[in-house]
């Protein structure tokens, strides 16, 4: 049996091959939009994809499978009753796929969306016994997927489905079962992953929160409690992935803009995206441009601050950096890209155009302000995440998290100080500047956020 696992850097997405290569025939499971990784693998490994299967509708990014069955014929297979209007092959409850020495056996297991499943895989070279378990978006390393993505209206039904489905679907498989999750580290379909990509579901019994309940009802407390935060792009890639996406091939073309063409663009409502760092963006940037820079989680922070329907056109340095911008964005089904503006933030300089700056306040001199005696201490806001705050913050600082304030504002005078402070200075930049675009003329970023402070030795309260 062939098993291998891809990871999608920042999102936190795994996806998997399974196949023979003694047979050359193998399936590709939840795969990532861009494909090529698993046409260049199957090929070198001399296997076929015959079959693309999805554990669930995936919230959090655009799935490859019309990328590759457009490439290679192979069928898309979803659990009973999955709401995809696309011709797909229908999986039920206990259905087994044999692929060489490969058998696949398929598990509905509802909990992080309805019609969710696990697939139970053997090698029927090694064992007549199941040796893996790919569990979607059920279980993971450290955590459960967060069951309220389906609708406020299936939340409660959702998160006793998921309780069946942890404690009495699987209950029945041995503890030696390997567990490989369609998600890890980064990812925001839950709260509390480990950075581990894989597992046994005997640990996960001891180890994992999820399994230390007693009663159902304990359970539920628990899992109904808070939940990371949902991007807008939610909604619009669950969308997507029950429409099929459009080939990437449909997508825009790379498109270099004129400093004319750009700024059209711009008066007809594009959201314009600064790339570049936050030290740069600081010192000159486009009047009302977002700073979404380059971080383990890019997009993300897109999915968080930018209306997925928006056009966008990209302020970045160089072709390349345009490239990694544009996968970013295809990825979570941002493809209303128009272009980039032609040489970069020197072409509108140098025309002489409108620019602004953003402080990038330095925590010595925020230190010296705090203490000043004449008007008070400034409003400090930090927008980092409740569990950050409560390891440890400015005793003057206010905590609201970023997409509070994306969503909610602030309610301050427009010519107010406001000190935005977050971790690194990463999402202070895109808070500030949202600010600045809102007109808080005021606004300040924290250069290297609480890292910074705490690493000058200043005083940090829990």
């Amino acid at each position: 049996m062939y098993f291998k696992q891809i990871t999608t850097p920042g999102l936190g997405c795994l996806s998997y091959i399974i196949g023979c290569p003694g047979a050359k025939v193998c399936a590709v499971v939840d795969p990532k939009r861009d494909a090529q990784d698993y046409l260049d693998i199957t090929r070198e490994e001399g296997m076929r994809i015959t079959h693309v299967i999805e554990t669930h509708i995936h919230a959090d990014h655009v799935s490859g499978n019309q990328e590759l069955a457009a490439a290679t014929g192979a069928e898309i297979c979803y659990m009973e009753g999955s709401p995809i209007t696309y011709p797909h092959t229908v999986l039920k409850e206990g259905d087994e796929m044999v692929l060489g020495n490969a058998k696949l056996r398929f598990l509905h297991t509802p909990g992080h969306t309805p019609h969710a499943m696990s697939i139970l895989v053997t090698d029927t070279a090694r064992a007549d016994e199941p040796w893996l378990l790919l569990t979607g978006d059920l279980l993971f390393v450290g955590d459960v997927g967060r069951p309220d993505l389906a609708g406020e209206e299936l939340f409660q039904e959702q998160a006793e489905n998921l309780y069946r489905s942890l404690y009495h679907k699987l209950g029945y498989l041995p503890d030696r079962i390997e567990v490989f999750p369609a998600h890890g580290q980064g990812s925001l379909c839950g709260k509390g992953m480990s950075f581990k990509s894989n597992t046994t579901l005997g640990f996960e019994r001891v180890a994992n929160w999820a399994f230390q309940f007693t009663s159902k009802q304990a359970f539920l407390d628990q899992v109904l409690g808070e939940f990371p935060i949902r991007p807008m792009s939610f909604t619009h890639i669950i969308t997507t992935n029950m429409n099929g996406a459009p080939l990437l091939e449909r997508c825009p073309l790379e498109k270099s803009l004129s400093l004319e063409s750009f700024k059209a663009r711009m008066d007809a409502g594009a959201v314009v995206i600064d790339t570049r760092d936050t030290a740069a963006f600081g010192g000159v940037h486009i009047p009302a441009s977002v700073n979404i820079g380059f971080d383990r989680q890019t997009a993300n922070w897109v999915g968080m601050v930018v209306d997925p329907k928006a056009e966008i056109i990209l302020v970045v340095e160089d072709k390349p950096q345009y490239d990694a911008m544009l996968l970013e964005l295809h990825r979570i089904g941002y493809d209303n890209i128009t272009g980039y503006l032609a040489g970069g933030i020197s072409t509108w300089v140098f025309a002489g155009m409108p620019v602004e700056k953003l402080d990038q306040l330095p925590v010595q001199q925020l230190k010296d302000l705090i203490h000043r005696s004449d008007n008070g201490a400034p409003r400090i806001i930090d927008v980092r995440t409740p569990g950050e705050w409560e390891a440890g913050h400015l005793a003057e600082a206010q905590h609201l998290p970023l997409m509070q304030v994306l969503k909610e504002g602030i309610d301050a005078p427009r010519d107010e100080e406001l000190i935005v402070i977050c971790g690194s200075g990463y999402r202070s930049n895109i808070v500030a500047s949202h600010l600045q675009e809102n007109g808080y003329t005021e606004a300040k970023s924290v250069a290297g956020g609480m890292f910074a402070w705490a690493n000058s030795g200043f005083p940090v309260t829990k």
